[in-house]
């Protein structure tokens, strides 16, 4: 028997974020959320552990009243129940900030054996959330687990590392940040969609992690992020016209021109 912490992110649906040319930004407004494609990926995972070693999975993500939504596609996954972290003292944390609320529910949950969590969130990609809590809640981590098997009271992990595949074990309890090839995410069915409205969902605000404003929201960060905007590319069109030999000349000349390439 495993008990499973599977720690997940609300994200915007990014095939459907639009960027503003003129004040390069992104446009978030009637863009859909949905869970970050890694942590989807660490709830399968502990399904799948579920399935071949018994136990329970509690999925928890930090977010506003509408990440239920979120929640409840992880429960008709096979998670068993639910924690949202909702207060309005949240907003604006930092992946700082963020490890130190979900640490604080964490501890407040005491029975685990493990902790899952994507390697990464899409909207971020910061990679620190993971590592972050680990370290608060004194876990021994595994990070970029393509691969994950379970042999008594240990963890045994294949690390994606580019270049290389790096095989690791650890004792439980243990943080393990997975990456997306190491499984395919299910789709629920129709009767584990209806069942998921009944698991139950804890709602736990700051007073309940027993945290005060200055370790919360834009106070307990360490980065403030001052703008985001992004980088638009404006293609210019060149025509250019003649024999072969003519157009090689014309076209280093033209990129000479255009600042791509150094005179000789």
């Amino acid at each position: 028997m495993v008990n499973i912490l599977v720690l997940m992110k609300q994200v915007f649906q990014t095939a459907d974020l639009r960027v503003d040319r003129s004040s390069k930004t992104i446009i978030t407004q009637g863009v859909p959320r949905v869970i970050s494609e890694a942590d989807k990926n660490a709830v399968e995972e502990a399904v799948r552990i579920k399935e071949k070693h018994g136990g329970k999975i509690t999925v928890i993500t930090l977010g506003p009243p509408e990440a239920k939504e979120a929640l409840r596609e992880a429960l008709a996954m096979g998670a068993d129940e639910a924690c949202l972290l909702t207060d309005p003292l949240f907003e604006g944390s930092d992946a700082h900030a963020t490890a130190n609320v979900l640490a604080a529910a964490v501890t407040k949950i005491l029975e685990y054996d493990l902790v899952l969590c994507g390697a990464y969130s899409e909207d971020l990609f910061a990679f620190q959330v993971g590592p972050r809590l680990a370290e608060m809640c004194n876990l021994p981590q595994i990070t970029y687990a393509a691969k994950l098997s379970l042999e008594n009271d240990r963890v045994i992990v294949e690390r994606d590392l580019e270049n290389e595949r790096q095989v690791v074990e650890a004792k439980l309890p243990c943080l393990v940040s997975v990456v997306r090839e190491i499984n395919e995410p299910r789709l629920p069915t129709l009767m584990a969609i209806m069942a998921a409205s009944k698991k139950p969902t804890t709602v736990w605000n700051a007073a309940d992690l027993a945290l005060g404003p200055e370790e919360l929201g834009f106070n307990g960060s360490l980065i403030e992020i001052l703008r985001s905007t992004v980088t638009v590319g404006e293609r210019k069109r060149i025509l250019l016209q003649g024999e072969a030999k003519e157009i090689a000349s014309k076209v280093a000349k033209s990129l000479i021109q255009e600042g791509v390439l150094k005179a000789a």
